[in-house]
């Protein structure tokens, strides 16, 4: 089974057997119920379609709710598709047990937005540094951005303002140290992008 769809609850920190405090985060894991497989003859490859966190059956379309009642499942808010040949079926259960301590996940998230942003925040730009000589308000500016006559232009990829953050991030080889089956979750070494209860997968 390659993966999961989870949660995440929040950042704290365990000590180690030697003694080290080690920052890590909460994840919810499933349980996820298996609301699709797809396979070679049918659709063209193999994967199954996995769904997490209940939802209200009026906020749900018709078609939606055919898809679930296929599944024998109630309507869920989160669907992800994972690439799988697995012997898994139609309404099959999966939950956090398919993880052992010890094992290195990938999880994938969404960053926190922070909106428009100047140089200094977005690409740590240091500014002018010196209010002393003359800078009255430059001190976040960016500086120059294009050279003379020639190219006449601004090259792409110009580091400038702009959108910070609410991007897509994979943060690899994160480390499972506890695993609490009784309350579906795991936690994981280091940190993870999103905001607390924002929606992440969890692969193996």
């Amino acid at each position: 089974m390659p993966g999961l769809i989870g949660k995440k609850i929040g950042m704290t920190s365990i000590f180690s057997e030697e003694g080290k405090n080690i920052p890590c985060t909460i994840l919810e894991v499933g349980p996820c119920k298996v609301t699709q497989v797809k396979t070679e003859e049918i659709d063209g490859y193999n994967a199954i379609q996995l769904g997490f966190a209940d939802q209200k059956e009026s906020r749900v379309s018709k078609a939606a709710l055919g898809h679930f009642k296929k599944a024998d499942s109630t309507p869920l808010k989160k669907l992800i598709e994972f690439p799988a040949d697995t012997d898994v079926a139609l309404g099959d259960v999966l939950n956090v047990e398919i993880f052992e301590e010890g094992d290195f996940v990938t999880v994938t998230g969404t960053s926190k937005g922070k909106g428009f942003q100047g140089v200094v925040k977005r690409h740590n730009f240091r500014g002018v540094g010196d209010a002393t000589h003359g800078q009255h308000n430059r001190l976040r500016a960016p500086g120059s951005i294009g050279a003379a006559s020639y190219p006449a232009r601004v090259f792409k990829g110009m580091r400038m303002a702009g959108q910070m953050g609410n991007e897509r991030i994979k943060v690899e080889n994160l480390q499972v140290l506890r695993v609490l089956a009784d309350k579906n979750m795991i936690v994981v070494k280091g940190a993870v992008p999103g905001a607390n209860n924002s929606y992440i997968i969890i692969e193996k």
